[in-house]
């Protein structure tokens, strides 16, 4: 297949980790020999005026038998305008971005109409559409951009912490309640507590006993932090899928995850433990019991392995190959 990617977010020199997950869903298909054109962005940089440059890039490429977009809006809109059948997978976001910015909805709903199948990265993210927008209704298949398993699996520790180590990898945010993780570590009373990532509530974070704040890290240095976790904590208030989790399973990592969201759908008794994560008694708690699950932990990988990357290539492939025909997925 000739296939138009578009992306708002794409790996680049200045922004390597930028939407990386969309970079190795490309790179499977062109091992398995199709043609894929790309119209992204990739740099965080440059305000909303950079979506313009991602619209003539679109407008740029030439036609293909089938456009893949990689978010609602704006890069859906501006795919729904190539004369080609099109498949848009939501993330998170750009569903949440529905009824809360004025004008998304009009937009939205025109890519959902334009579109042959929309795929979501959850069933919990799919309900949520289809709530915002009845148009979704029928037309959306539920795909997350799975793991590449080998990958996370094979890679060495990037720190010796002390034991238990708990790691956390995201941004420091209210929205993926760092604050209450701390607080419920302190609980514990030991071990360590790392946060990988920044944002504006580092200063909240550091300075606490056995608390490590590294920083920003590169994609590439994520599965070695992963790996040198005993337990990987991610309590968001809010998960559309959860990326680092599934990550960190594939690491052979247990997890305590919120069960706000797409978790609960991939995250099993033997791989970790959903939280309300609003309790920090409960995530205390969650923190003491996931300490005693085995490191590595194979229940963990075993529940990685039903997303793997290729598997999860596979059945886009296969609803852009329905578009192609132009058969419903």
């Amino acid at each position: 297949m000739r296939i138009l990617l578009v992306s708002q977010m794409y790996p680049g020199p200045d922004d390597p980790d930028l939407g990386s997950f969309v970079e190795q869903q490309v790179d499977v298909l062109r091992e398995r020999g199709h043609d894929v054109e790309l119209a992204v962005l990739d740099r965080r940089a440059g305000g909303k005026a950079r979506f313009l440059e991602l619209r003539r890039r679109v407008r740029a490429a030439a036609k293909p038998e089938v456009v893949w977009a990689h978010f609602l809006v704006p890069a859906g809109l501006f795919a729904s305008e190539v004369d080609a059948p099109l498949v848009v997978t939501a993330h998170g976001r750009d569903v949440r971005n529905i009824g809360t910015i004025p004008g998304v909805a009009r937009l939205t709903r025109r890519v959902v109409r334009k579109a042959a199948t929309v795929i979501a990265v959850s069933e919990y993210l799919r309900r949520e559409l289809e709530e915002r927008l009845p148009e979704a209704h029928g037309k959306t298949a539920v795909i997350d951009s799975g793991v590449d398993v080998e990958r996370f699996s094979t890679v060495a520790p990037a720190a010796s912490l002390p034991h238990p180590a708990f790691v956390h990898v995201g941004s420091l945010t209210d929205r993926k309640n760092v604050v209450r993780l701390a607080d419920a570590f302190a609980l514990v009373g030991r071990g360590s507590l790392t946060f990988v990532g920044d944002g504006p509530l580092r200063s909240e974070l550091e300075s606490r006993p056995g608390v490590r704040v590294v920083g920003s890290v590169s994609h590439h240095a994520v599965p070695g932090w992963l790996s040198a976790a005993d337990v990987v904590c991610a309590p968001a208030l809010i998960e559309p899928f959860g990326q680092a989790i599934l990550e960190a399973l594939a690491c052979a990592r247990t997890v305590v995850a919120t069960r706000i969201g797409g978790p609960p759908e991939f995250v099993t008794p033997a791989a970790g433990i959903l939280v309300d994560p609003l309790d920090v008694g409960e995530l205390a708690r969650a923190l003491e019991l996931a300490a005693s699950f085995p490191v590595p932990n194979d229940g963990a990988r075993a529940a990685a392995g039903t997303h793997e990357l290729r598997l999860q290539v596979g059945r886009v492939e296969e609803i852009l190959q329905q578009a192609v025909r132009g058969r419903p997925a």
